[in-house]
């Protein structure tokens, strides 16, 4: 004899794998189209290979070159030989929405 109690946990238990096993199979599509990604090099010819690309975007890219820094570059505190840059992030929002349940913009 098996409680509703019992059948609710046993639901839910596969519920709740499904959702993670779905979850873990998207990623790991993710994964694997970033994996096979072609790797290109920083040259003048960058671009014009961006241009011609549907929607004038390349969706995952390996990009390979030599980055300057605009001041010092960083070194590792546990790693003397590693030098490495940061790459600063602008983020633009052209239009903003109210939300009204949140009451933000």
């Amino acid at each position: 004899p098996i409680t509703p109690g019992e059948l609710l946990c046993l639901g839910s238990s596969l519920a709740f794998s499904g959702l993670f096993y779905y979850l873990y199979r998207k990623k790991a599509r993710v994964v694997a189209r970033i994996q096979e990604a072609p790797k290109l090099q920083v040259d003048d010819d960058l671009p014009a290979l961006v241009s011609a690309a549907d929607g004038r975007c390349l969706p995952y890219v390996a990009l390979e070159g030599i980055v300057l820094p605009a001041k010092a570059a960083l070194t590792g505190h546990y790693h003397e030989g590693l030098q490495g840059v940061i790459q600063k992030l602008l983020l633009k929002e052209h239009r903003l929405i109210w939300n009204s349940l949140a009451r933000s913009w």
